[in-house]
């Protein structure tokens, strides 16, 4: 890929805590990529029509607040009615296995929680986004 990997990180709902998404987009950045931060307390509609309006190539969504089963239905019904459905989501955070199980069967691409090294969050990336080809 000549350009480089485009994310958008989001944090979605009520969750105030953000250092671990500060700490994730550090390293993407330092790995060449392009990195927004949407920031707190952003809703489904908000992290969706920024996705799409910043061409990203991938839209990661950190959640520590627990509303992951809530939260993914939306962004993906969001994607699907703005034709946008080959962008790549992952997840993030903190959230148990069966969660897990749950939004990747919804389309969450990958799952990197908190414990995920820095290396292998961006060797994820580079893989998925070189899975997909280009756009």
């Amino acid at each position: 890929m000549s350009q480089p990997i485009r994310v958008l990180l989001a944090k979605v709902g009520l969750d105030g805590h953000d250092r671990g998404v500060k700490v994730v987009a550090r390293t993407l950045r330092d790995a060449g990529m392009d990195v927004i931060y949407s920031g707190l307390h952003r809703t489904p509609e908000e992290v969706v029509t920024a996705a799409i309006q910043e061409d990203v190539d991938v839209l990661g969504v950190s959640l520590l607040s627990g509303v992951q089963l809530t939260v993914f239905p939306k962004i993906f019904k969001l994607l699907g009615d703005q034709g946008a459905d080959d962008l790549i989501v992952i997840a993030g955070g903190v959230m148990p296995d069966e969660d897990v199980a749950a939004i990747k069967e919804m389309g969450v691409r990958e799952v990197l929680l908190q414990d995920t090294p820095p290396d292998e969050i961006v060797a994820t990336l580079k893989r998925l986004v070189e899975e997909r080809g280009e756009r």
